[in-house]
This record gives C-alpha cells, sequence and structure tokens, in this order.
C-alpha cells in the first residue's frame, strides 16, 4: 500500500461543519478555519438551515495547500464544543 495522498495539493477543498443555529456559530466556524487559512472571501461560505430550523451546516470552501493544514483544520473543529459534526 502506497503512502501517497490521492489529492493533488492546493486544491479546493468544502468543509462542512454543523451545529446549532446562530450567528456566534457562523462566525465560530469562520474563525477556526481562518486560522488555517487566513482570510476568507464571503462567498467561500455557504449555510444551509435543518428543516426545523435548529442547526446549520456551514460549508467553508478553502484551498488546501496540504494534507496537514487539513489535518488541523479538522482537529480544531472537532474539538470546539459548538461543533456537531465535520465532514
Amino acid at each position: 500500500m502506497s503512502d501517497e495522498s490521492v489529492m493533488t495539493f492546493p486544491c479546493s477543498f468544502p468543509i462542512k461543519l454543523m451545529g446549532r443555529e446562530s450567528s456566534v456559530f457562523r462566525h465560530t466556524v469562520r474563525e477556526l478555519v481562518e486560522k488555517h487559512t487566513g482570510p476568507l472571501d464571503d462567498d467561500a461560505i455557504e449555510s444551509s438551515l435543518s428543516r426545523n430550523g435548529r442547526f446549520v451546516s456551514v460549508t467553508i470552501t478553502v484551498i488546501a495547500e496540504s494534507r496537514e493544514q487539513l489535518d488541523n483544520i479538522y482537529r480544531d473543529a472537532t474539538a470546539h464544543d459548538d461543533v456537531i459534526m465535520a465532514l
């Protein structure tokens, strides 16, 4: 088995983070990702409410520079109390 990544960097990569709907959550996940990517354009961020409006999924499309960068984003996101799920 090869250790080579199937991804070629840099590449466009969507990160989906889910939590309870609030403006604070949206701001928090943006900050979590920007810590690793630098400032993001508003058009790189999409959100979608759950059917009952209690939860939100925020998809942030980043230009990933490395597997390590992505791992660090996911590590910080999943460690945060407000993030219910990261895909």
